[in-house]
């Protein structure tokens, strides 16, 4: 492989391991984050309708 290729190769795999390393410290690294997840509640058109109903 030419020195072109090392380079390359060298960068990229450091930048994708970089990037997955970071990404398990900010996983492991913050405690708190469940507690900011917000979800949302999905309801169907015909759950909606029997909810109205039951009104």
């Amino acid at each position: 492989m030419t020195l072109g290729g090392w380079i390359n190769m060298i960068i990229s795999v450091g930048a994708v391991t970089t990037l997955f390393a970071w990404c398990i410290y900010k996983v492991v690294a913050t405690p708190e984050e469940t507690k900011k997840v917000h979800g949302f509640e999905f309801e169907t058109p015909d759950e909606k309708a029997e909810r109205e109903s039951e009104r």
